[in-house]
């Protein structure tokens, strides 16, 4: 059994491809023992992709694009959050996106992730950053949910099932960004170009187990549930309202792959809020390499 070192980003939803591939046992029946690595800090998953610390990686996707800007080796093997599952949560009383103004709003990281997105959706309510508020970097969803309970934040980005959660305990729901950007590549499963090339037969291995995992979720809800309790402490009402909002807007692919209208959307949205006029000029094509899932998907198909 060859072990892989698999980073991600916390103990949140967006891990539930891996987890229900082990539980499967889609991975073990092609001589794979991933070991997940979870992270709080987003960067710090990035950084040990990089460094050869992970093999793979579900990573927030801007960091692989900076990576590569940076001269860096990184690339997009897979989808995993394709599209947005966020709301924007924010302490009781405040009402509109507009009540945000001199308020602290938590990100998972300054230079990347949630923080885009947030300067992007108070930019239409005429706040601007930093301005108009101020962007704490808190960690990723767990993080920010325990800190604006606690009141050290006042507004932050939630997803499915923490968004429900905080709305039925009283929280403000102050709207998705969904609306604004269908397509959004915020995390997808990344890898280093050098890895690839000396572990290829090992990466279509991989994508063959991912991608027979993303089946298993849109196929058995009773399953997804049982993991998602288990991983992440959910109640089962909640694991199954994620379940049914991922599935309607198919915010984990179906094919496990990386969509380029996905990714071209956080290029362009990205490079408009950073002022990065090199991004804004690259594709979308530039970052995604498909081979190894292309290569288990023909794998996968049946005989002729």
């Amino acid at each position: 059994m060859k072990s892989l070192r698999v980073g991600a980003v916390s103990r949140n939803y967006f891990n539930l491809p891996l987890w229900l591939g082990i539980e499967a046992g889609f991975f073990s029946s092609e001589g794979l023992s991933p070991e997940i690595h979870l992270i709080e800090a987003i960067d710090q998953v990035t950084e040990g992709l990089a460094s050869g610390a992970l093999d793979l990686a579900l990573n927030v996707t801007e960091n692989t694009l900076l990576n590569r800007e940076s001269g860096g080796d990184l690339t997009i093997i897979g989808g995993n959050v394709n599209r947005l599952p966020f709301s924007l949560i924010a302490r009781p009383g405040i009402h509109t996106v507009a009540d945000l103004r001199g308020a602290k709003i938590g990100v998972s990281s300054l230079r990347a992730g949630s923080s885009s997105l947030v300067m992007r959706l108070l930019a239409d309510a005429g706040l601007h950053y930093p301005a108009d508020y101020t962007l704490v970097a808190v960690g990723p969803i767990l993080s920010r949910w325990e800190r604006l309970r606690s009141g050290e934040i006042d507004a932050g980005l939630q997803g499915a099932p923490l968004n429900h959660i905080a709305i039925d305990l009283g929280f403000s729901d102050l709207g998705s960004p969904r609306g604004l950007f269908p397509d959004f590549q915020f995390t997808s499963l990344d890898a280093k170009r050098s890895w690839l090339k000396t572990h290829g037969d090992t990466a279509t291995r991989f994508m063959r187990a991912f991608l027979r995992a993303h089946h298993l979720f849109y196929k058995d809800p009773n399953a997804v549930a049982a993991v998602a309790c288990r991983e992440t402490g959910v109640e089962r009402r909640y694991a199954d309202q994620a379940w049914g909002e991922y599935t309607r807007d198919t915010i984990f692919p179906r094919d496990g792959r990386a969509a380029a209208a996905a990714v071209q959307s956080l290029i362009e949205v990205s490079s408009l809020i950073r002022d990065l006029p090199t991004r804004a000029s690259m594709r979308a094509e530039t970052y995604i390499d498909h081979a190894f899932l292309d290569a288990a998907e023909q794998s996968l198909r049946p005989a002729q």
